[in-house]
């Protein structure tokens, strides 16, 4: 299988080799108190999750890595997040260990799982002292394989156990490809299939992507326990945009002002959640019309509109997705207020036809409408807001190119490998969550709009709960509404 051993040191190490330094480090360690946790309670939640997939790949093994850190530089990493389908099918967060790997095993009536994974090391061990990625004196302790099967509801094995526990495998396997490459190709050399082989099941090509495709459209309809989860990210995410109103004062002050709102946003991210969900957007003036401006390198000015995206990580990875446009001096000039004002009435028009049994893609084309009409109103279209709307003209898109809505969840942009007819195309559902995030972006240089207008960005962005008769707005307590509203929120956050 793929190597997992961990990257040399010993051209720079100090650690002492005798057998007297390491009889004696060994020793004289006080007992820890480990009790057994009680079932966290995203582990029934797991388990139904895995039921589901069970019944759409019987008979066949499952794997699903965890994946291992990714680089930053030389021997250092990146924090570790494992693979977002490890997360959802076992419900372990933040505290995962690195290299662990999910089984489903065929057991006649579903399938078995098991969780592999590195578990912690006797003091008595070299990689205790000596090692230091995985050592407990440079990292800290990793769980007990008991501790695990109690706190997740899964049985456990040592990570050494997975080579035997695959031994038997065919070509019939599924794995979860992307989550571990080096892992994945290691089993590939094993089985001697390729890149998505897998031979016929029942007469249909049962491969890795559509494991892929399954574990993404799974994930389409959220349960109790995401939801919840994603009104933590959210009420997160409202206190990081208080603190960027409170301060605004530093903001203004910085020759590169988005960094401060990049700074304070991600301090409250980490202080009430994992991390950020994605690379904070903060996009001052003209830096508001580049969709995904995350250098935050610019200064902000006194009258600016500044465009933030951005969303907390919390520790089970469920993330918020929430732009606000704001007026960093206060208020929204004449031209300003025009332009948010047409972006919220899409926005809500959006948000008003969204209940179960409509299409996805109905989201879209009603905040199309709007902005097709405003865009023709100002004079800025060639034709009419119903010329503009057929498929082969589309000028207003000119000013808003990108889609107004995407699930949301585990990933920023969730379940992307659900089919087209699952997803754009896809039925409405109680229990989906995704965004509505219309927008208006007049390049500095447009000449086709009047000059008062070009380097004006605004976007306004909300996360969608539907319901059994409708929909909830789940980040309505961080003002999306009116100008007035967004004034007096600011002039509140900024005392």
């Amino acid at each position: 299988m793929a190597d997992t051993t961990p990257r040399a040191t010993s051209n720079r190490s100090t650690t002492p080799g005798s057998s007297v330094f390491k009889d004696h480090i060994a020793a004289n360690w006080a007992e820890r108190e480990r009790p057994l946790p009680a079932p966290r309670e995203q582990s029934a939640f797991a388990a139904a999750r895995r039921a589901r997939l069970s019944g759409l790949h019987p008979g066949r093994t499952i794997v699903v890595p965890a994946g291992q850190a990714k680089v930053r530089s030389n021997d250092c990493d990146y924090p570790f997040r494992p693979h977002s389908t490890f997360a959802h099918l076992t419900g372990w967060g933040t505290d995962t260990v690195v290299g662990s790997v999910l089984v489903l095993t065929p057991n006649g009536d579903g399938h078995d799982a098991t969780l592999y994974f590195r578990a912690t090391a006797g003091r008595d061990s070299e990689e205790f002292y000596a090692n230091p990625e995985i050592g407990e004196f440079w990292v800290g302790p990793r769980p007990s394989l008991a501790e695990v099967a109690a706190d997740l509801g899964v049985a456990t094995a040592d990570l050494g156990a997975l080579d035997a526990a695959l031994a038997g495998l065919d070509a019939s396997v599924l794995v979860v490809r992307d989550a571990d490459p080096g892992f994945t190709r290691a089993l590939d050399e094993r089985l001697g299939t390729t890149v998505g082989g897998a031979p016929e099941q029942d007469g249909a090509a049962a491969t890795d992507d559509v494991l892929s495709r399954d574990l993404s459209e799974l994930r389409l309809v959220k349960d109790a326990y995401e939801v919840h989860e994603l009104r933590k990210a959210v009420d997160a995410t409202r206190h990081g945009f208080d603190d960027v109103i409170a301060d605004f004062d530093a903001v203004l002050a910085h020759p590169r002002g988005e960094r401060i709102v990049e700074g304070t946003f991600n301090r409250r991210a980490r202080a009430d959640g994992n991390t950020v969900g994605y690379d904070t957007i903060a996009a001052a003036g003209h830096h508001a019309c580049i969709l995904h401006w995350t250098r935050n390198d610019g200064a902000v000015q006194p009258g600016d509109l500044i465009l933030i995206d951005a969303g907390v990580e919390v520790d089970s990875f469920y993330t918020a997705d929430i732009t606000r446009t704001l007026p960093v001096s206060g208020t929204f000039s004449p031209v300003q207020r025009m332009v948010y004002e047409a972006v919220l009435e899409a926005a809500d028009a959006a948000f008003a036809i969204v209940e179960p049994g409509i299409t996805f893609r109905q989201v879209h084309a009603t905040a199309m409408e709007v902005i097709a009409r405003k865009t023709a109103e100002w004079g800025f279209l060639p034709v009419s807001a119903e010329e503009s709307l057929q498929p082969d003209n589309q000028f207003h898109r000119r000013y808003m190119v990108h889609g107004t809505s995407h699930h949301l969840g585990l990933d920023v942009h969730d379940c992307a490998k659900a089919r087209r007819e699952m997803y754009l195309d896809g039925i409405v559902q109680p229990g989906m969550v995704f965004t509505i995030e219309p927008g208006l972006y007049f390049q500095q240089d447009d000449l086709t709009v009047p000059e008062e207008f070009r380097g004006i960005g605004v976007r306004i962005e909300d996360d969608i709960l539907v319901t059994e008769d409708g929909a909830e707005n789940l980040s309505v307590h961080i003002p999306p509404g009116p100008p007035s509203e967004v004034e007096g929120w600011i002039a509140r956050s900024a005392r």
